[in-house]
């Protein structure tokens, strides 16, 4: 039988993490489990624990103190630990996203410091996953608004889909995503994707885009411009539907993210679709985008450069 993911409601996710002590320990035992190691150079003696602020810890052999979070992107800034850990079920739980607006309402913080908590929590979605194998689907889809829809003074004229943020997908039947924003949908990049992120003797589906002749797989295509949607086992219905929720994330929710953001999002949508994949606990996920954000740390300043 097909097992039944467990949800966490909201009300049990603040029951479970009302103050700062309850969060400390779920942050502690998610990264060391029961015996603390330092943070910086690793080691798993030599370890005391601070009398006047507990959270933290010192280290004998690199002389600092660190804490659960050390080295993560939890460690800048003043947000309190349980608000983190509310923004991130929310994050993990909001199929089409969550802007920072709306954050900064639930967070009681500013505008400002919700897309920084945002942002610092996507970096944490963009881990390596094995290659994908089977029947995988390949699209690409282009996001932004279209040149005939803009008010005559904004129109760019002879707009190309190349102006626009242009994503490729790859998703394997039955398994996860992998999605990256692309600077040009041409031969050699889909290609040297496809190659990165596709086992050899997989089975390629695309559409009819000519960009994918030739590619060193199976390859079954099916023609979207003569309405074909379905040949045989050809067919790309999984990828679209990624795409369809990612466009509603992007024109209903966001409304617009830029270029140099547009991997960080993209990130977010596939690692919040995979996590959903495997009929994983509510719990099991955040843990999982927790776990990710060991070693991955940026500042306000070298996110906004």
């Amino acid at each position: 039988m097909k097992r039944v993911a467990k949800t966490l409601s909201l009300f049990n996710l603040m029951q479970s993490y009302p103050g700062k002590a309850e969060a400390v320990a779920y942050l502690e035992r998610i990264r060391w489990g029961d015996s603390p190691c330092c943070s910086r150079c690793g080691a798993d003696d030599g370890i005391t624990r601070q009398k006047a602020k507990p959270e933290n810890y010192w280290c004998k052999y690199c002389r600092q103190y660190f804490n659960a979070w050390t080295d993560t992107p939890l460690e800048y800034g003043k947000v309190e630990l349980p608000k983190w850990i509310y923004a991130a079920y929310l994050l993990m739980t909001a199929r089409k996203g969550i802007s920072s607006l709306q954050l900064s309402k639930e967070l009681e913080v500013t505008q400002t410091t919700a897309w920084y908590i945002l942002h610092r929590l996507r970096i944490a979605c963009g881990s390596q996953m094995e290659a994908l194998r089977g029947v995988v689907e390949v699209d690409e889809v282009y996001l932004g608004g279209k040149d005939e829809n803009r008010h005559e003074s904004k129109k760019l004229h002879n707009q190309s889909k190349s102006e626009r943020q242009t994503v490729l997908g790859m998703r394997e039947r039955g398994g996860n995503t992998v999605a990256m924003p692309i600077e040009h949908a041409d031969k050699e990049t889909l290609h040297g994707a496809i190659h990165k992120h596709v086992r050899p003797g997989s089975t390629i589906c695309t559409d009819e885009n000519p960009a994918y002749g030739g590619v060193a797989h199976r390859h079954k295509t099916v023609n979207h411009s003569a309405k074909e949607y379905v040949n045989d086992m050809a067919h790309t219905n999984g990828i679209e539907s990624v795409w369809a929720v990612l466009k509603r994330g992007f024109n209903g929710v966001y409304h617009n993210w830029s270029k140099k953001h547009c991997r960080q999002y993209v990130n977010e949508f596939a690692f919040r679709l995979n996590e959903g994949n495997c009929e994983r606990d509510t719990q099991d996920r955040l843990d999982d985008l927790f776990r990710g954000m060991v070693g991955k740390t940026i500042t306000y300043e070298e996110l906004v450069a």
